[in-house]
């Protein structure tokens, strides 16, 4: 069993952690080429070639207000489909929970107001968490992910009361338990 951790983006962070959360794997997957769909395509197949039978997968959530919303969400949907496919079962994080599970959030604005961390103050609370220092934000993001599925696997342990703090009990809480996703309702047009 391994924890494995995906940043789907164009250059996608993957991070592997053994039994002891150590790290096994940690690698930045970019496909073949520049040019879609073969880019992609190959991204999508390298991440696969990275996975194995018993791994317990933690994904980021799709953005809101990314630039390249399209494209990040074709690799995004490539790669769940993939996993899907291949029979691995995955849990989605949010953005926001990934930063909060590694301490990256909070009121650090003026006079107490929040302001969205960075990927530089993620990276400082990763390093200081964890030891854990790469050149890449999305290999950083995806150690992230990697230890919330760490989390995970021992949410029905006495140890996670010892092991992790609040804030991080309750990004596993939202992880396992993600609210249900309301239906939108159509409005009927008036002439």
């Amino acid at each position: 069993m391994r924890f494995v951790g995906i940043d789907p983006s164009t250059k996608t962070g993957f991070v592997a952690l053994d039994k002891q959360g150590d790290v096994l794997r940690r690698k930045e997957l970019n496909g073949i080429g520049s040019k879609d769909p073969l880019r992609m395509t190959t991204l999508v197949d390298e991440i696969m070639e990275h996975e194995q039978t018993g791994d317990i997968i933690c994904i980021e959530g799709f953005g809101f207000s990314s630039q390249q919303a399209i494209q990040l969400g074709g690799i995004g949907w490539g790669v769940r489909m993939a996993l899907h496919r291949k029979g691995f079962k995955y849990f989605e994080v949010a953005s926001m929970a990934l930063k909060k599970f590694c301490g990256a959030t909070g009121n650090r604005g003026p006079e107490g107001k929040a302001i969205k961390a960075d990927k530089i103050e993620v990276s400082k609370q990763v390093l200081k968490r964890w030891g854990f220092e790469n050149g890449s934000d999305n290999v950083t993001d995806a150690f992230v992910l990697a230890k919330v599925a760490e989390g995970i696997c021992m949410h029905n342990t006495d140890n996670l009361v010892h092991k992790y703090h609040q804030f991080q009990l309750e990004v596993l809480s939202s992880v396992l338990n993600p609210p249900e996703k309301k239906k939108k309702t159509r409005k009927k047009a008036t002439i």
